[in-house]
């Protein structure tokens, strides 16, 4: 299956290894996402997600949620679904 674009990641908090994406698609707990940016590029499934601090299965377009990443990424990295 092709990636598509399905968001830009807008914040990290370092402390807890979460970014904050600002979503253009729609994502689901267990969906495989990529993350790229910079010289960063890492695939990893989504084993939970937040919208305003609450925990949440899904998200749509125009939802910003947060998410915990295994890498640092930085504002303006593009994330695709895979």
């Amino acid at each position: 299956m092709a990636e598509k674009e399905i968001g830009v990641i807008t914040n990290f908090f370092e402390h807890v290894n979460a970014a904050a994406i600002k979503l253009s698609g729609a994502l689901k707990i267990g969906d495989k996402i990529k993350i790229k940016g910079g010289e960063t590029e890492f695939e990893q499934v989504v084993d939970s997600m937040q919208i305003n601090r609450v925990p949440v299965k899904a998200a749509k377009k125009g939802d910003e949620i947060g998410v915990l990443v295994k890498e640092k990424v930085r504002k303006e990295y593009k994330v695709f679904k895979v």
